[in-house]
C-alpha cells in the first residue's frame, strides 16, 4: 500500500535533481488550487546556484518554482526531474 503524505510536510524538505543529484533548495512553500487542491508549485525558500542556470518562474515574491508535476519521490528528500522542468 502506497504512502501518504501531508502537503505541508513537504515543506523544509530538501529538493533533489533525479538526473545529477544536486540541490535545487529548500522548500519554504507549495501553490495550490483552493478549490481542488491540486498542488501546483513547489516554492523555494533558499535557491542553491545551481538553480540560476536553469531559468525557472518566479513569483511575486522573486522565489523560484517549481512544478509539482516534476515531482519523482518524496522520502527524506523530494526528487524532482530537470528534464521535466526545462
Amino acid at each position: 500500500m502506497e504512502e501518504r503524505i501531508r502537503s505541508k510536510k513537504l515543506i523544509g524538505k530538501i529538493l533533489i535533481s533525479e538526473e545529477t543529484g544536486k540541490k535545487f533548495g529548500v522548500i519554504g512553500d507549495i501553490d495550490y488550487v483552493i478549490e481542488s487542491g491540486e498542488l501546483i508549485n513547489l516554492v523555494l525558500a533558499e535557491a542553491t546556484p545551481h538553480t540560476t542556470s536553469l531559468n525557472l518562474q518566479a513569483d511575486e515574491k522573486n522565489r523560484l518554482l517549481i512544478p509539482f508535476s516534476a515531482v519523482k519521490s518524496v522520502g527524506d528528500f523530494v526528487i524532482v526531474s530537470e528534464k521535466d522542468i526545462i
